[in-house]
């Protein structure tokens, strides 16, 4: 009968250790559907040089970024790195060109990059990099 409790007592045991264990990777580990909403440049909104804008901030795959900004002079492009470096805007049916002032991009893992495809915007600074973990 010692026997029959020991492994009764053996197996809630692990439970318990199996469940303190759950609890401190649920902890440990962000939220992938977290999704924290960030207003980029903050009051400001989309404009040029916003690297004092990504000062201090992480972010993760599901993070929206919300760009505000005036319609009728400025857009969102969503590009490569190759584009951002460049700034061009890809000439493909695929290219996202986002214009309505108010536009919300979740983030991917990885890097991802803006530029506004306005002419000479992006090359005087108009343009975000974001990588997300």
């Amino acid at each position: 009968m010692a026997a029959a409790r020991r492994g009764r007592g053996s197996a809630s045991g692990a439970m318990v250790v199996i469940l303190c264990l759950a609890a401190l990777l649920m902890e440990a580990v962000p939220a992938a559907t977290a999704g924290k909403t960030y207003y980029v440049g903050d009051a400001a909104g989309w404009g040029r040089n916003l690297d004092w804008w990504l000062a201090g901030k992480t972010f993760y795959a599901g993070d929206v970024l919300v760009f505000k900004y005036d319609k009728e002079k400025h857009d969102v492009t969503v590009v490569g790195g190759k584009g951002y470096r460049r700034c061009k805007v890809p000439k493909n049916k695929n290219t996202v060109v986002m214009h309505s002032g108010y536009d919300q991009v979740t983030l991917r893992r990885g890097n991802n990059y803006f530029i506004c495809g306005m002419p000479g915007h992006c090359d005087n600074g108009m343009k975000l990099a974001v990588k997300a973990l």
